[in-house]
């Protein structure tokens, strides 16, 4: 070997494993970084829980609100009818008569 080389080598050797220990993560660090996407994992999932109680509750209030809508048209309708058979007859009254 030239005299380089073996200044060289262990130069490099050290390098090469201080970048290869470097990328290695240790369990507590991973253990402790999953932790924290738990929680907050954990606390979306609360609040889409929250958000799915809300809109379960909204829909319904809407569906309610459809169906006293119908009914109240259901109302009209007939309440319309009632009038146009009262004018009819108001009409036929008022006709001369010979």
């Amino acid at each position: 070997m030239s005299p380089s080389l073996t200044k060289i080598a262990p130069a490099m050797l050290i390098l090469v494993g201080s970048l290869s220990l470097g990328g290695c993560a240790t369990k507590g660090y991973v253990k402790e970084q999953i932790a924290t996407v738990n929680q907050r994992i954990d606390a979306l999932d609360a609040k889409l829980q929250t958000t799915d109680g809300t809109a379960k509750a909204a829909q319904a209030e809407a569906q309610a609100a459809s169906g006293q809508a119908q009914n109240n048209a259901q109302r009209l309708d007939q309440l319309n009818a009632r009038v146009d058979g009262i004018e009819q007859r108001l009409q036929e009254r008022r006709r001369p008569r010979n």
